[in-house]
């Protein structure tokens, strides 16, 4: 990082929003322009996994043309688990000071980034959230909605959690917390993560704030998560709940 980028940092706020990707091709322009459009001066990771129908590629020629825009490439699918924990890595390797992951399909839309980062005035951790007053789900069906609603109290009642919303990505994190993680001893690999991460951060203290988003349906392409995921998810949980234990070594 030379001097010139970190001082573009430091005076607007130092915001880097993670897009961690597979098959998302065509998403992913109008995606980032979508982002600066509400944040001019973020940073865009689009953590990448080898997607075969090209959005490394155009996520590399988008990193060309604008020198705000970074790509990670991995090899093959990994999970969103460890390209989340790539991309909190690296925020932590480029001193930002803060980290807003979504996904990148346009169900977390980027008008709601201002008023996350407005949370971290008085936040660690400010959460996208579908289940407060004011924040809903459009267009899924009655399963979906149950499951999600059973994974949520799952979470908080084992968790001892307080945010309602606890299974959504779309989150900022005060970078300097992430910093008193170690992140190495995060067991989840899949979308357990999202609970896991919430679960670590509590027990450093972090302060936790929700913003009211409407969550809809992904624009284009398939989601990602199956059942087997979910079952993953739950035993993580089960295992982090019973075990309790520090955090930190």
């Amino acid at each position: 990082m030379d001097d010139s980028e970190a001082a573009h940092r430091t005076q607007h706020g130092s915001l880097l929003v993670s897009l961690c990707t597979y098959n998302e091709r065509e998403n992913l322009r109008p995606l980032i322009e979508s982002i600066h459009e509400h944040a001019p001066d973020a940073h865009v990771l689009v953590v990448d996994d080898g997607s075969p129908d090209g959005t490394g590629e155009l996520a590399d020629e988008m990193s060309a043309a604008d020198p705000r825009v970074h790509v990670m490439h991995r090899a093959k699918k990994m999970g969103l688990g460890t390209a989340l924990l790539a991309a909190m890595q690296y925020a932590i390797d480029h001193d930002y000071e803060y980290l807003l992951n979504m996904d990148a399909d346009f169900s977390h839309h980027p008008r709601y980034i201002p008023a996350l980062r407005a949370a971290m005035d008085t936040a660690d951790v400010a959460i996208g959230s579908r289940y407060i007053p004011g924040g809903q789900v459009v267009d899924w069906g009655a399963k979906r909605r149950v499951m999600s609603w059973c994974i949520n109290t799952y979470a908080r009642t084992l968790l001892r959690l307080a945010p309602q919303d606890t299974s959504g990505s779309f989150r900022c994190y005060r970078v300097a917390k992430l910093k008193e993680l170690d992140l190495s001893l995060v067991k989840a690999r899949g979308y357990a993560v999202l609970q896991e991460l919430l679960y670590r951060c509590r027990r450093i203290d972090c302060r936790f704030a929700e913003v009211p988003i409407t969550f809809e349906d992904r624009r284009f392409g398939q989601s990602k998560i199956n059942y087997r995921e979910v079952f993953a998810a739950l035993g993580v949980i089960a295992r982090l709940g019973v075990a309790g234990g520090p955090v930190r070594k």
